[in-house]
C-alpha cells in the first residue's frame, strides 16, 4: 500500500477483458436485447450481445467501441509493471505461464494470450458482446447456452479454433482452473459440441449475471497442446493462445514480453478494433519499488502508474521531467475505489471478538499517518464498495430496511444503525478518547492486563502477525505498532518474499495481511468468492477472512435474482452494512486519481469515464525512442 502501496502495489486484485473482471452487472431481466425479442427455442441468428439491466449500447454490426481510437497507430513498445493481477499472478514474480490454476506464480497480462467467447463493454456496467462467438443464443428455459464460433478464429500456430476446443477449456477451468474461476462455472453442468456449435448446459440455478460471467471470463485454450501433459501443470512453455499477443522474450522472474501478432485473426473485428496497439508489451518485476521507478527513470520503463503519495511529491524532479520528455498526469478515476485494507484471519480464535477487531483498528491514527507519511493526498476509505453506489448511507429506511428486517433476529444490533465508519482523530499521532475507547473494548471481549501485556482468560498474550511482502509497508504499521504497545498488544511486522506471500494467503496462513480487492459496480457471481461460507473453507478464495454467515450468503442469492437495479442495490448495500458492523478489516484509504508518469508520446483518450482502467490498450502517437 503505500503510501497507498501498502495494498495497490502489494496486493491489487480485479476481475476485466484481460485481466478477467470482465463482468460487472447483476442478475435480472437481460436488457431490450432478449426483451423485444422472445426466444423460441434457439433464435435462429442468434444475438450479438448480452445486457443485464436496460438495452445494449451497441447495435448489431457496430464499427467498434467509442471508448477507443480506430486511427490508432500501430507500433512501439509499452513497458510498464503491473498495477493489477488475477488468480495464481504476482507482480513481483513469476515461475510459471499457466495463469489460471492454483499452481506457481504467473506473470499479470497473461490474458493477451487468450481470447474469450464474448468481451465486456467498459463503458457500459452489465453488458457483453460477441467476440471469438459469431452469435450467442438462450435456451427459452434459461438453461442453456449456444454459441457459434466465428469461421475466421484461428490459434496463434494457425489452426482454427473450433468448438472442441472451447468445450475442452470450460470443462478443465470447471475442474482443474483456479478457485475463483471454478466459482464463475459452479453451475456449469458440462459444455459439449452440438452440431459444430458449443452449447453450455447449465444447472438452472445460476443467475443472469452467472450466464454473462460464463460467456466472457473464461480463456479459450488449444485442447491439441494438452494431450500429453496436464492441464493444470507449472510450466514455462509459452501457451498456444487465438488472442492478439503471442509470448517473446522471457527472463523467469524478471521480464516477460508480449509481442502482438500481426496476423491477429481479430484485429478488423468490432470488439479489437482501435485496440492492441502496442507491437510490444514488456512487463518488468522486482520485490523493491525503488528499482522499478529507477528503471522508469532511466526509460526502461516508458509507462509508471504511481501508487507513492511520497514519490508523486517528492521524486518526479529528474532530468526527463525538467526536460519534459516524461509528463506527470492526473486523469480522473471514475471506477469504485477498490477495497483497500489490512485483513484479519478470524478464524484465528483472537480475532473471533468484533470488539477486539475493533479495537485493533482504532488505533491506527489515518490523520496523522496521511499528513506525515501521505502528504495528505489520501481520502479514508470507509467501506468495500467506496465511491459505488453499492455503498450504505446513514440509517437503512424504506426498502433497503424491510430486506434487513427479514434477518434481524440473526444480525449485530449495529446493521441497523448508521454503517460504521473510521473516527476521525486528532492528528496527534495518539488520541487519548480513541485509546481509551479502544480499552474499554478490549476489556469488553474479555482482554486483561498482565503487566505489559494484555492476556486472555488462559493468560495468553495478544500478540500479531502482519505479514507483508515488501518493506515499505514498515514505516506506515510502526506508529500504528507503536499505538498497539500501549494497549498491551504486540504487533509484529513480517517481511515474505513473494512467492510464500501467495502461497500464505491461498492457505490462510497470516493473522493479518494488505490486500486490494476492486470490485464491480454491481453484484456478481465473484461475491461468492468473497464472502460466501463456502469459498471461507476454499484454498485461494477471496475470502481471506474466513467470513461464514448464512445471511451473507442469502443476501447474495438475493441481489444475484434481483429483476432490476434498484433492488440489486438494495442486496448490495445491506452486505455492505453487515461487513462494516462486522470489523472484519481496518479499511485504508483512496485517491479519485490515477497518478501518470509517461514518456513523451504516449497517446490516450482523456478523462472517460469507463468502469476499468486498461492503459496496455492506448497507443504511441509518435516515434519515440523509448517506444522501440
Amino acid at each position: 500500500m503505500p503510501e497507498k502501496d501498502i495494498a495497490d502495489r502489494a496486493a491489487s486484485f480485479r476481475f476485466s477483458r484481460r485481466g478477467f473482471l470482465k463482468s460487472s452487472a447483476l442478475v435480472a431481466s437481460f436488457g431490450a436485447a432478449l426483451l423485444q425479442r422472445p426466444l423460441v427455442g434457439w433464435a435462429s441468428n442468434g444475438l450479438h450481445g448480452l445486457s443485464v439491466f436496460g438495452n445494449l449500447k451497441y447495435p448489431p454490426g457496430f464499427a467498434h467501441f467509442d471508448y477507443v481510437n480506430p486511427d490508432a497507430p500501430k507500433g512501439g513498445l509499452f513497458s510498464f509493471t503491473a498495477p493489477s493481477w488475477d488468480f495464481n499472478q504476482n507482480p513481483q514474480t513469476f515461475n510459471t505461464l499457466n495463469g489460471y490454476v492454483m499452481k506457481g506464480d504467473a506473470p499479470p497480462r497473461i490474458g493477451l494470450l487468450f481470447d474469450t467467447l464474448m468481451v465486456r463493454a467498459l463503458d457500459e456496467p452489465d453488458a457483453i458482446y460477441c467476440h471469438l462467438a459469431q452469435t450467442v443464443s438462450l435456451s427459452p428455459d434459461e438453461t442453456s447456452l449456444r454459441f457459434s464460433l466465428r469461421a475466421e478464429a484461428r490459434f496463434h500456430d494457425g489452426s482454427p479454433v473450433t468448438p472442441q476446443d472451447v468445450a475442452f477449456s470450460y470443462n478443465s477451468i470447471k475442474h482443474q482452473g483456479h478457485p475463483v474461476l471454478r466459482t464463475t462455472l459452479a453451475e456449469l453442468q458440462e459444455a459439449i459440441v452440438e452440431n459444430d456449435e458449443i452449447v453450455l448446459r447449465l444447472s438452472g440455478k445460476q443467475s443472469r449475471q452467472g450466464l454473462l460471467d460464463m460467456a466472457s471470463y473464461i480463456p479459450v485454450f488449444q485442447k491439441a497442446q494438452y494431450e500429453d501433459k496436464p492441464f493444470d501443470a507449472s510450466t514455462l512453455v509459452p501457451p498456444i493462445g487465438s488472442g492478439p499477443y503471442k509470448v517473446g522474450n522471457v527472463n523467469p522472474g524478471s521480464m516477460i514480453e508480449f509481442v502482438r501478432d500481426p496476423d491477429y485473426w481479430g484485429k478488423d473485428i468490432p470488439t479489437a478494433v482501435g485496440q492492441n496497439n502496442f507491437d510490444s508489451i514488456r512487463l518488468l518485476f522486482a520485490r523493491e519499488r525503488t528499482a522499478l521507478f529507477e528503471a522508469f527513470k532511466k526509460g526502461d520503463l516508458n509507462f509508471y502508474e504511481e501508487f507513492s503519495s511520497k514519490s508523486w511529491a517528492t521524486q518526479y524532479d529528474f532530468p526527463a521531467v525538467k526536460d519534459g520528455r516524461v509528463k506527470r498526469v492526473e486523469l480522473p478515476d471514475y471506477r469504485a475505489s477498490g477495497a483497500q485494507g489490512w485483513f484479519f484471519n478470524i478464524r484465528h480464535a483472537k480475532f473471533s471478538d468484533p470488539r477486539t477487531r475493533e479495537a485493533i483498528g482504532l488505533a491506527f491514527d489515518f490523520e496523522w499517518t496521511n499528513q506525515n507519511l501521505f502528504y495528505g493526498l489520501y481520502r479514508r476509505t470507509a467501506s468495500f464498495f467506496e465511491r459505488s453506489e453499492l455503498k450504505a448511507q446513514g440509517k437503512p429506511e424504506g426498502k433497503e430496511l424491510a430486506l434487513l428486517e427479514r434477518f434481524r433476529d440473526r444480525l449485530d444490533p449495529a446493521v441497523f444503525e448508521a454503517p460504521y465508519s473510521p473516527p476521525v482523530s486528532d492528528g496527534s499521532g495518539k488520541d487519548r478518547k480513541l485509546q481509551q475507547r479502544a480499552n474499554n473494548l478490549l476489556q469488553a471481549a474479555g482482554w486483561q492486563r498482565q503487566g505489559q501485556k494484555l492476556v486472555d482468560a488462559q493468560g495468553k498474550p495478544l500478540t500479531i502477525e502482519l505479514m507483508a511482502n515488501s518493506p515499505v509497508f514498515e514505516k506506515i504499521v510502526g506508529p500504528w505498532a507503536n499505538n498497539l504497545a500501549l494497549l498491551g498488544i504486540e504487533l509484529n511486522f513480517r517481511l515474505v518474499d513473494p512467492s510464500q506471500f501467495q502461497s500464505r494467503i491461498d492457505n490462510f496462513d497470516f493473522d493479518i495481511v494488505g490486500r486490494r480487492f476492486s470490485v464491480t459496480p454491481n453484484i456478481n457471481p465473484t461475491f461468492y468468492s468473497f464472502w460466501g461460507s463456502k469459498a471461507a473453507d476454499l484454498p485461494g478464495s477471496y475470502n481471506i477472512v474466513g467470513l461464514k454467515d448464512p445471511v451473507m450468503d442469502e443476501l447474495i442469492d438475493i441481489g444475484l435474482a434481483a429483476k432490476n437495479r434498484d433492488d440489486m442495490l438494495l442486496a448490495g448495500r445491506a452486505i455492505d452494512r453487515i461487513w462494516r458492523a462486522g470489523h472484519y478489516w481496518i479499511p485504508n484509504w483512496q485517491n479519485p486519481y490515477h497518478l501518470l508518469g509517461l514518456w513523451d508520446g504516449f497517446g490516450y483518450i482523456e478523462d472517460q469515464k469507463l468502469y476499468d482502467f486498461l492503459p496496455e490498450t492506448h497507443w504511441w502517437q509518435e516515434d519515440n525512442s523509448k517506444a522501440s
